[in-house]
Formats: C-alpha cells, structure tokens, sequence
C-alpha cells in the first residue's frame, strides 16, 4: 500500500502528536508499506528516527505572510522555496512556540477553507506533489486540516481518512468568536472525509458529539510505542527513596503544579520520597516552572526535587527507568496518554486523573490507580497508597509492563490502522468509486 501521511510540526518541540505520526509510519514501512510522512507548518521533531520527508508543506513562514497580505500570495516560487527551508523554519520554530493559540483564529478558519482560503496556493503544491506520488489513501493528522480534504479526493480519486488527536484543546484556547466560526466550519466539512480515526473510545465519543462525525465512520486504533530499546525490567533498590516522575512538557495543563503541591505535603510527613520533573520549558511557562522552583525551595525540600528540563530519548529512557511512581495530573480530558503508555512500558506504576483517556488506559493495562481531577489532596491519597506499599507498586507495574509490551506496541498499531485503511478502500470499491487509475481511463 502507498500512503501519504500529512503531519503537523509543533513549533520546534516534541510533542504527543508527532512523535505518534512517526512512530507509526515507521512500523507501517516496517511492515512492508511506502509511507510518505509529509510535514506541514514546521519539520516534526521526535526522539526517535525520523522517517518524515526533507520537504516541508504549508511552510510556517509562507502561511503567516500569505495570510496577511495579498502581496504574499504572488511570491515567486524561489522565493517560497527559500522560506520553506527546514533550517529557517526550525529557527523560526524556537520563536513561534510561545504564540498563543488564541491569535490563530482567523488563519485556523482560512486553512481549513481550502482552495477558498488565503492559503490555495499551498494546498494546490501539496495536491500537486501527491498526484505525482500517486498514493492509495491520504491520512491527515488532525480535523484542523479538513480544508485540504475536498481538493485531494477530487485530484487523487483515494479515500482521505483523518486523525483526531486533541482538537478540542485548540479550539478551547481560540476567542469565542473565532471558536464559534472554527468549530461551525469543522461541522460543515465533517463529511469530507472517508473516515476518522482517534486513539481512545473517549475521545471519538468526545468529536463526534462536538463537531457532528458520522458515527459510522469513526474508528479507535488505542496508541502504540516503540519498544525495541526499553530496557528488560530492572529490580530497584528497596532500600533507595522511592522516586515519583513527571515526563510532559512543564505548563499548569499539565498540572505539574498540583504534582509539586501534593509532592510538598507528603514530603512535610515522609522524608523518603523525591521527585524528578522533566519536558519541554516554553517562554510562556518559564515563570510557571521558576515560580514552581521558588516554592519548593521555600518549602525546604529543594534538596529533594529536580527539575530537569527538556530530554532526549536516553535522557527519557534513563529517567523512566529509575522511577518508582509516574503522574501527569493534567487539569485537560487527555485524548491520548502517550506518556503513561511509556512509563508502564518500564513497569512504573502511574497515578492519573479519572478524565480523559486515562480510565481506559488504566481499564486496559491495571497499570495505575486514578483519582479526582484537580483534587490535590486525592493526588496525595493516590501516590501515597503506592508509597505505602512496594508490593502494590510492584504489582501494578509488572501489570502494566506485560500489557503494554502486549497490545500496546508500535506493531499493533500499525497493523489496526492497516485494518481501518483496507476497510475504508474496500467500502469504496463496493461502493463503485473511480479509482485514479480508472478516472484517467474515462479521462482517455
């Protein structure tokens, strides 16, 4: 099968949705499948091998100057090629991580307008460089990038299939008037594509409710990691202070605060515990992180948390790996749980809260306990069950571990999206849709 996979880049940073585009289009390669991994915005980053293409699509710089002016939009193509070098675009990447959500309003509605939006020039690259390709389907990544979907079916003649994966929370951060218009469009164009795909039954549940999906062409591929360089599991020291982790990028979302709060009041009672923290710092959260410094130190447990800041892929194994108990308290509905799947790969036991994707992931792996959403003193109730007893964190860890390494690897993935992908074709053909090559026959 030839697939072409549209991906977002997140401004310079690892985040969730990329690093999951590219781990699957490795297992799909993997699996004997072409993959074009094509980014768009900016070039993905991810700790691991990246497989995504050296060209980058809708080019951050373009797209922003096309929207504000008329002028941009008549660029010479030399031009456009300068500014959608990947070394520009991820210098340009390390300044635009701090722009608020909130002022892309009005270029989210023109993106997803398609061949009606400021951006038709770009859309017609991209359709233009797939039509040379020639893939069996497209995937884009999320719903925000419904606007290229008409225009690829009507050039392509393949089924377009689109990723769900934390739309919500963008269009939660745009101002209401700019949400109400992004939102109204989304639900106008939710029959453009063949179908949908999100990797939690909560979270298709949670689209097909608020942007009107067809219900019957939704589907839940649960996520898949890389396993291949997870350490085999280690015995820890019984004797060393157990160690709670965090591994997400350091913002309130993420409720690294009411982590360090419920570390704080455990800690005034137990001297054992430690805490490590680690991720991505961008230049909105830097006072979040210093204030959250500030107050351990404080507090007189400096001594006993470690901020780290963003880590690579060693840097991620090694933590994971001397954890004890992981927790990411987001305050959000978590679509995905990316980071939990990682920490119970190495047999670390997770406290989460009861919202979003965790109760399903817990309900899958019996890897964690969950608690209230934004409850400090239920976090405290949670992590300190499992400091109490290394039998219970032993437990649930190894439960986790052999559940993930089970059904919750990059393999599985890649082989139920296949699934979803051989199903959609199929109904197409049953359904008596040209394919490409017969749309060029009746063309002749």
């Amino acid at each position: 099968m030839r697939i072409a996979y549209i991906a977002a880049g997140a401004a310079g940073m690892y985040c969730g949705s990329c690093l999951h585009d590219n781990t699957l289009a490795a297992a799909l390669i993997e699996a004997g499948h072409e993959v074009a991994l094509l980014p768009i915005y900016t070039p993905l980053r991810t700790d691991e091998d990246d497989v995504s293409a050296d060209r980058v699509f809708y080019g951050a710089v373009n797209v922003y100057l096309q929207q504000k002016s008329r002028f941009f939009r008549r660029m010479p193509a030399f031009v456009e090629r300068w500014l959608d070098n990947r070394g520009l675009l991820n210098q340009v990447s390390k300044l635009s991580s701090s722009t608020d959500a909130g002022e892309l309003g009005e270029l989210t509605l023109s993106v997803l307008q398609g061949e009606d939006g400021r951006q038709a020039k770009e859309l017609q690259k991209l359709v233009d460089w797939l039509q040379d390709y020639q893939p069996d389907l497209v995937q884009l990544t999320n719903a925000l990038l419904l606007g290229m979907a008409p225009a690829m079916r009507q050039a392509l003649g393949v089924p377009v299939i689109c990723g769900l994966t934390g739309e919500d929370l963008f269009l939660d951060y745009l101002p209401e008037s700019w949400r109400q218009r992004v939102s109204d469009e989304l639900r106008r164009r939710a029959g453009d594509a063949d179908a949908y795909v999100a990797t939690s039954r909560y979270y298709t549940e949670e689209l097909k409710e608020r942007l009107a999906l067809p219900p019957e062409n939704t589907f839940v591929v649960p996520l898949g990691i890389r396993l291949s360089d997870v350490p085999d599991a280690t015995e820890r020291d019984p004797q060393a202070p157990p160690l709670i982790g965090y591994l997400a990028r350091q913002c309130p979302e993420k409720g690294l605060d009411l982590l360090v709060e419920a570390f704080l009041k455990i800690a005034a009672k137990n001297p054992a515990p430690r805490l490590e923290v680690a991720g991505y710092v961008g230049p909105r959260d830097r006072p979040f992180v210093a204030g959250l410094e500030q107050r351990v130190a404080d507090a007189g447990f400096a001594d006993r948390v470690t901020f780290h800041g963003e880590v690579d892929r060693q840097g991620k194994l090694d933590l994971l790996s001397r954890l004890d108990i992981f927790s990411v308290p987001t305050v959000y509905r978590e679509p995905k749980g990316l980071s939990v799947l990682e920490a119970l790969a190495h047999g670390v036991p997770v406290v989460q809260p009861r919202h979003g994707a965790f109760p399903e992931i817990i309900q899958a792996t019996g890897g964690g306990v969950l608690t209230d959403p934004g409850s400090v003193d239920d976090l405290v109730h949670g992590l300190e069950r499992l400091l109490d007893s290394p039998n219970l964190r032993h437990e649930l860890g190894r439960r986790g571990r052999d559940l993930v390494h089970r059904r919750f690897h990059a393999q599985a993935m890649a082989e139920e999206t296949l699934a979803v992908y051989r199903a959609v074709l199929e109904g197409a053909a049953q359904a008596g849709e040209p394919t490409r090559n017969e749309e060029a026959a009746q063309a002749v």
